[in-house]
This record gives C-alpha cells, sequence and structure tokens, in this order.
C-alpha cells in the first residue's frame, strides 16, 4: 500500500465530462497528459452523486494500469458561469443576497434531468422545495439521486419554496466555516441533523 502512496499526487483539474448512468467521467490533466478517470465511488466519497463539465475539482490521483486515476476527491469548484439564469422567482436577488441566506440541510426527494427540475425536502419542514435544472448546474451538479444529502439557499416564489443554490454536504461546511457569523453554529446544525434528513 506504501508503493501507491508514494505514487500519488494531487491535481486541479477540470471537468471534461461525468455521466453518473455510466458510472464515471474524465478529468482534464493541468500537466497537460491523458485525461485522469473520475469514478462513481470516488465522487459519491466526495458526497455528491454527479458534478457539471467544466467543474473545477483538486483531486488526488493515482496511476494504475489503464492510466490516471482519481482515488480522492478534495474539492470541488462550480465553473465559472454567467449570472444566474433568468427565472422568474430568483430575478430580484442577486449572487450576494443569496449567500447571505441560510443553508438548510435537505435530501434529493426526486430530480428529473430530462424534465429540468425536481424535490427535495428539508429537515423539519412539511413542503417541498423546488429545484430547477438551471439552478442544478450553476451550483456545480449535473443530476441527483433521490435521497442524495445536500444543503440549500432557498427563496419563497409565487409558488412555494424554490432553491435558488445548491451545496454538497463538503461544500456546505466549508462555507458554514467561512461565510458566516457563528459558522462553527452552523456547521455544528448541519452535522446534528445529517443523520436525521
Amino acid at each position: 500500500m506504501e508503493e501507491n502512496d508514494e505514487q500519488q499526487r494531487k491535481i486541479a483539474g477540470v471537468v471534461k465530462w461525468f455521466d453518473g448512468s455510466k458510472g464515471f467521467g474524465f478529468l482534464t490533466d493541468p500537466e497537460g497528459g491523458a485525461d485522469i478517470l473520475l469514478h462513481a465511488n470516488v465522487l459519491r466519497n466526495f458526497g455528491q452523486s454527479s458534478v457539471a463539465e467544466g467543474s473545477h475539482v483538486v483531486a488526488m490521483v493515482q496511476k494504475t494500469p489503464r492510466g490516471m486515476q482519481a482515488v480522492e476527491v478534495l474539492e470541488i469548484t462550480p465553473p465559472a458561469s454567467e449570472p444566474m439564469p433568468a427565472i422568474a422567482d430568483l430575478c430580484s436577488a442577486t449572487p450576494e443576497e443569496v449567500a447571505q441566506l441560510p443553508l438548510l440541510p435537505a435530501r434529493v426527494k426526486w430530480f428529473d434531468k430530462a424534465k429540468g427540475f425536481g424535490f427535495a425536502n428539508i429537515f423539519a419542514e412539511k413542503a417541498d422545495v423546488f429545484l430547477h435544472i438551471e439552478v442544478l448546474r450553476h451550483s456545480g451538479f449535473s443530476d441527483l439521486a433521490v435521497g442524495e444529502a445536500i444543503a440549500l439557499r432557498v427563496v419563497d416564489g409565487r409558488r412555494g419554496m424554490m432553491a435558488a443554490q445548491i451545496l454538497s454536504w463538503e461544500r456546505a461546511a466549508i462555507e458554514a466555516r467561512q461565510l458566516q457569523p457563528g459558522g462553527a453554529a452552523a456547521l455544528a446544525k448541519l452535522r446534528l441533523v445529517a443523520g436525521a434528513v
């Protein structure tokens, strides 16, 4: 095992493509080498079932007989994008205003990529939260799995609650520590309810 550990290195690549139904995708090698395999299990160990094309990924990679392969995802940053898409219920919200909304622990109830929407349940809330595919993509995801643990920033839309931002548990933990006064308390709350949602 030590021999494999010596072969591991940290890279910062970009998602070339990822297909959750196939169970894998590829990262570009920042040094210009062959693409790096990103298996769904490695991504799931990070807490996500999908990742959007163009997302920046920091990962530990290892050479295998079939080429370079990611063995651990350390960080995912959504792709650089234009401002939030024009969704009627979100038009007036700036990225700064969205970032000030509290992070709410949730689980995906269902999401249909072909239809472009789905719903999530926030812990201790009865109403569903609408998930729009453009918000999903803007947040760095390409798809969501039923039961996937996520954190949401939510706005009240004309037809009910709507996600303005979707984060993985790991990204929510980072943001809770960095952005919010009392971030440690927010992180503790996320951890407390993680097993209950």
